[in-house]
């Protein structure tokens, strides 16, 4: 099947109605093929629009140049053009590849609609580097799946449409069709694992045994089965130990196996971390978390984040910024942003089902909202007496990271409302309700 019918038939089974193709434009063979077919899918197909969006790294010193003929090569093309610049924050002990991947997917996928699929470039060489890559790891099934065909991202959906062919056939599609493109010099340097893989290790494997890449790309769809079965069989069950912070019932895991419980901490912790924990990560989590004595505070931090402890559940604790001084003067009649992707909150009409409801006539004047509860007291309405924060919090069961990263609504000093755990009395009505969109 010629290539761009391949490409066609993975974006006919992918882009909902109206959506947009947005392709990851590097500038490389990999993806100046993809904008050419992309181009010609999008002229068959007049509904379909594109977008290309190049990432600029700034790490070559041709940076500045590859943006300049990304955006040529896309007018000529006819497919509309976005750039984003990312700079990589190298303090945190992940390699330049690791951060470099991190940030470009991060700003690809801000620009990605629920009904839009990003296309990127990656064919059945690289998936075999991929495989590799994870065995020198020492993966379990679940690494060796290697990258999927299609997957979510962001607000819409990652697809691969040319995960099945070779790096000779793109190639020779560039060729035949006198594209040009950017050599990335950085491909070259074998001290990267991926490149040292690829320049040295497989044209080897490959003159032995030619068939090796589709010989990998069936052991990886074997072991992404493998867990998708592991995942059908569990995730009722994990689901069921949750609660509405996600935090993870210790006594389920307790009654398990070790072999059942490992799996269901790793299906736990792939819902909120980019990277699994290693074999040993797993061990301590349970020993030194989970089995802490209860009076503990335990930690052990992961990758983009750490798992505690609260009241006989883990809970994932993401990496987040200092808020505390955060302060805000807010009049009530737009959503309010709040910092370091904490939400917004509203106040809009109240209804039967509103829950946090206040007297509007009370807010006129404005409020302030902060996030320090330092020295606070509140009544909240239905209870009796008043409480310094610091006490609502352990009454309420607010686990002890978060006392300081819910927002706290206040009028001329005094407590208003607290995130979304209750209304003080003095404010209670029946006009307007409080919502912390999360």
């Amino acid at each position: 099947m010629a290539l761009y019918q391949r490409f066609a038939h993975a974006i006919d089974r992918h882009l909902p109605q109206g959506g947009r193709i947005v392709v990851g434009f590097s500038g490389g063979v990999d993806s100046r093929v993809l904008l050419r077919l992309t181009s010609q899918y999008c002229q068959q197909n007049t509904t379909a629009k594109g977008l290309a969006v190049h990432v600029h790294h700034g790490l070559s010193t041709n940076a500045d140049l590859w943006l300049t003929q990304c955006a040529d090569w896309a007018d000529q093309e006819g497919v509309a053009f976005a750039a984003e610049r990312v700079c990589l924050d190298t303090s945190d002990g992940d390699s330049i590849e690791q951060l470099a991947r991190r940030a470009r997917y991060q700003a690809l996928s801000k620009h990605l609609l629920p009904t839009d699929i990003l296309v990127t470039g990656q064919h059945l060489d690289d998936q075999t580097e991929t495989f590799l890559l994870a065995l020198k790891r020492g993966s379990g099934p679940k690494g060796l799946s290697s990258m999927a065909e299609s997957m979510v991202l962001g607000a819409g959906k990652l697809v691969r449409p040319l995960l099945n062919v070779t790096r000779d056939e793109i190639e020779q599609f560039a060729v035949s069709e006198q594209l040009s493109w950017v050599e990335d010099e950085s491909n070259q340097d074998t001290r990267f694992d991926r490149n040292f893989l690829r320049q040295t290790i497989l044209p080897e494997i490959n003159q032995r045994w030619p068939g090796f890449a589709t010989s990998v790309s069936r052991s990886a769809r074997l072991c992404a089965k493998q867990e998708q079965l592991l995942e059908e069989l569990l995730l009722p069950e994990l689901e069921n130990s949750l609660d509405e912070f996600s935090g993870l019932c210790i006594d389920t895991l307790r009654r398990c196996s070790s072999l059942k419980r490992e799996q269901l901490l790793r299906f736990w912790i792939a819902k909120h971390a980019e990277t699994m924990p290693s074999e040993v990560q797993l061990t301590q989590l349970w020993r030194e978390v989970a089995m802490a004595r209860r009076d503990a505070n335990p930690e052990v931090k992961l990758s983009g984040g750490s798992v505690r402890r609260f009241q006989d559940r883990l809970y994932w604790v993401r990496e987040s910024l200092e808020v505390v001084n955060w302060h805000k003067s807010w009049t009530c009649r737009q959503p309010l942003i709040l910092p370091d992707d904490l939400g917004r909150l509203i106040v809009k009409p109240a209804n039967v089902s509103s829950e946090l409801t206040l007297d509007y006539a009370k807010l006129t004047k404005g409020v302030d909202v902060v996030f320090n509860p330092q020295g606070l007291t509140a009544h909240p309405q239905g209870r009796i007496g008043s409480r310094k924060l610091k006490k609502l919090y352990q009454e309420y069961k607010v686990p002890s990271w978060e006392r300081r990263r819910i927002p706290v609504i206040l009028h001329q000093g005094m407590v208003v409302a607290v995130g979304n755990l209750f209304v003080d009395k003095a404010f209670y009505g029946s006009d307007c309700e409080l919502v912390w969109d999360k």
